[in-house]
C-alpha cells in the first residue's frame, strides 16, 4: 500500500512483550517504512538496532528536551558517532518543551541549537518537538537555519503553521486529527500537499477508534483516512503524498515492502 509511519518509538518498553508482532501487524496493514525516533542516547542506540534488524525501518538519533540536561561531552561524542550510521536518516527528536520543564529553558535551548548544528554538519533533516514553546522554537529555527526538517506532532495554531512553513519545515499530523475536538483539523487545508507528513508517535497519541489504547505503526492508516476525508481526496492519494514527501525529506528511496533481514 505504501504507508509510511514517519515517527514511531518501537523501542519503548511498552512493546517489549510483542514488538515483533507489532512490526508484523504493520506489514499486514501495508506499511513499507517506519522511522523510529530516538529520545535519548539509549533509545537512539535501540533505534539503530531496530533499523539494522529490519530493512525498511530507519532511525533518527537525538535528545528530547525533557532529557536535555543529561547532555555532556562524553555522550555528545556518542551522538555524533551514531549520526554517521548508514540507517540514520534524521536528527531527532529535538526541540523545546515548556509543559513539564524537566530541563531548564536555557539548557533546552542550548542543546536544541547544538543538535541543529549536528544535523547541518551531517546534512540530515531535524525532527522538531515543540510543546508550549512555539515562539522560542521558531526563533531558534530562524536563527540556526537548519537545512530541512519536520514539525513533529504539530500542535500549533495557524500563525505557528505559517511560520514553520516559511522556515521550510514539513508538517506532521498524528492521531489527534481523528478526535472530535481536534484543534488541528481546521488547519489541514492550509498545509501544502508537498509539506504534509503522517505519523503515529506510537505508543502515544492513539487515533480513534483505538483511543485510550497503546498506539502502533499500523494505526497510521487512520490518520491517512481522516486527512483524506478533510481534504476531499482518496485515501490512496494521501498515502502516496505522504510516501513521496517522506522519501524526499528522509531520503528513503522507493522501497515498497518491509521485510526482516
Amino acid at each position: 500500500m505504501g504507508l509510511i509511519d514517519t515517527h514511531a518509538h518501537l523501542d519503548d518498553n511498552s512493546f517489549d512483550l510483542d514488538r515483533e508482532q507489532v512490526i508484523q501487524d504493520a506489514m499486514q496493514a501495508g506499511l513499507c517504512a517506519i522511522i523510529n525516533v530516538g529520545t535519548n542516547l539509549v533509545s537512539s542506540k535501540e533505534s539503530i538496532e531496530l533499523s539494522e534488524a529490519y530493512k525498511n525501518i530507519w532511525a533518527a538519533v537525538g535528545l528530547h528536551p525533557h532529557d536535555a540536561s543529561t547532555l555532556n561531552e562524553d555522550n555528545w561524542k556518542e551522538f555524533v558517532n551514531l549520526s554517521k550510521h548508514k540507517k540514520v536518516v534524521a536528527i531527532g527528536e529535538i526541540g523545546l518543551d515548556y509543559y513539564r520543564m524537566l530541563s531548564t529553558k536555557d539548557i533546552q535551548q542550548m542543546v536544541f541549537r547544538q543538535f541543529i548544528g549536528l544535523a547541518k554538519e551531517m546534512s540530515l533533516p531535524i525532527i522538531v518537538h515543540s510543546r508550549e514553546a512555539h515562539e522560542d522554537t521558531l526563533q531558534i529555527l530562524m536563527e540556526e537555519q537548519p537545512k530541512k526538517g519536520v514539525f513533529h506532532a504539530f500542535s500549533g495554531d495557524i500563525d505557528v503553521l505559517r511560520a514553520g512553513l516559511d522556515i521550510g519545515l514539513y508538517i506532521s499530523i498524528t492521531g489527534t486529527i481523528t478526535f472530535k475536538k481536534s484543534n488541528i483539523a481546521p488547519l489541514i487545508n492550509f498545509i501544502p500537499l508537498n509539506r504534509l507528513l503522517l505519523e503515529t508517535d506510537c505508543p502515544y497519541l492513539t487515533p480513534d477508534p483505538y483511543r485510550g489504547k497503546r498506539n502502533q505503526p499500523a494505526y497510521v492508516q487512520f490518520v491517512a483516512k481522516k486527512v483524506a476525508e478533510i481534504l476531499g481526496l482518496s485515501v490512496e492519494k494521501v498515502i502516496e503524498i505522504n510516501r513521496v514527501n517522506a522519501c524526499q525529506l528522509f531520503g528513503l528511496g522507493n522501497s515498497t515492502r518491509m521485510t526482516q533481514i
